[in-house]
């Protein structure tokens, strides 16, 4: 059984329900420490998994130089997306992401060019503006423009937004983005409307936090939660909503991952682990695909109250 696939929007590329996130190969002090050839070995093992679609970041540490390091020779196997508004060199002393940013035209071109050499790649299938700055910003940094040129260079294919409220909706209205990287899971669906419109727009529509950052997995058992929510919210609406009553054999994580791959208007969700073990896992529950739909909607309709 193969890992199904979608169209990333007007794209038109077919990318894989699940994607991988590289953030976890950023390295300490904000990430596990990993080797480098147990880095290769887990990007190599992404790609003989199945998944076609990796997402990394200038702010990921090391990630993009790993994956140029370990995938160069399989460059036209996976869609490769970065990221572009970050600072480039190390973080400020004592800054914990999210890390500052900086829109401008001069930052962005040698963002990409910092990132093209790292990942040892003469383009980038999608470039993202990170951390939704807001219409205004991008307008007076002429952001747009710039993405404009360096498509022009065919420097990179498509243009991206990771974007959240409450900026998202103007950067759907700009129409300029071709994929909106968006925050969801059962646990966080304060942007489930917006990822039906952007999809209604023409976009593609790449999931994060699509796991909830792991938090429902039995040896995690809430200790973390969904990002952008207060500490135990994500819990919370767990326990709420009631929807443990409808595992049935699913394990915790297997019900988040499917209900996220649940939505019809996702292209891909993005998980990341340097963990290859739970990568293994992580591909075995996509290959299940979405809930039932009966499933679903009586988990949407108990979640619905507990998000309320």
């Amino acid at each position: 059984m193969t890992i199904r696939t979608r169209t990333l929007g007007r794209t038109g590329a077919d990318v894989t329900i699940l994607g991988y996130g590289a953030m976890e190969l950023r390295g300490q002090p904000w990430g596990p420490a990993i080797a480098d050839e147990d880095a290769g070995q887990l990007l190599n093992a992404v790609l003989d998994e199945g998944i076609n679609l990796i997402d990394t970041s200038i702010d990921y540490g090391r990630s993009e130089e790993l994956i140029g390091q370990y995938l160069v020779n399989r460059r036209d196997e996976y869609f490769l997306a970065s990221k572009c508004g970050c600072l480039l060199g190390d973080p400020p002393a004592g800054a914990t992401p999210p890390f500052p940013h900086d829109y401008s035209v001069g930052n962005i071109r040698a963002g990409l060019e910092q990132s093209l050499r790292r990942l040892k790649t003469d383009r980038l299938d999608l470039l993202q503006v990170h951390i939704s700055p807001s219409r205004a910003q991008m307008e007076s940094d002429e952001t747009i423009e710039m993405l404009m040129a360096l498509r022009d260079e065919d420097k990179i294919r498509f243009l991206g937004m990771s974007g959240t409220l409450p900026n998202l909706a103007d950067h759907i209205a700009m129409g300029v983005f071709d994929v909106f990287q968006i925050p969801y899971s059962a646990l966080q669906r304060e942007h489930e409307a917006l990822i039906a419109e952007a999809v209604a727009a023409g976009a593609g529509t790449l999931i994060r936090g699509g796991v909830a950052r792991g938090a429902p997995a039995e040896d995690k058992d809430w200790r973390q939660g969904p990002l952008g929510l207060a500490e135990g919210e994500g819990k919370r609406r767990w326990e709420l909503s009631g929807v443990e009553d409808l595992l049935g054999k699913m394990s915790r994580l297997e019900f988040v991952l499917r209900f996220t791959l649940s939505h019809p208007a996702l292209s891909s969700t993005i998980v990341g682990t340097s963990d290859i073990n739970h990568l293994r896992s992580n591909v075995a529950i996509a290959k299940k695909g979405p809930l039932p739909a009966d499933l679903y909607e009586e988990a949407k309709g108990r979640l619905d109250v507990a998000n309320s």
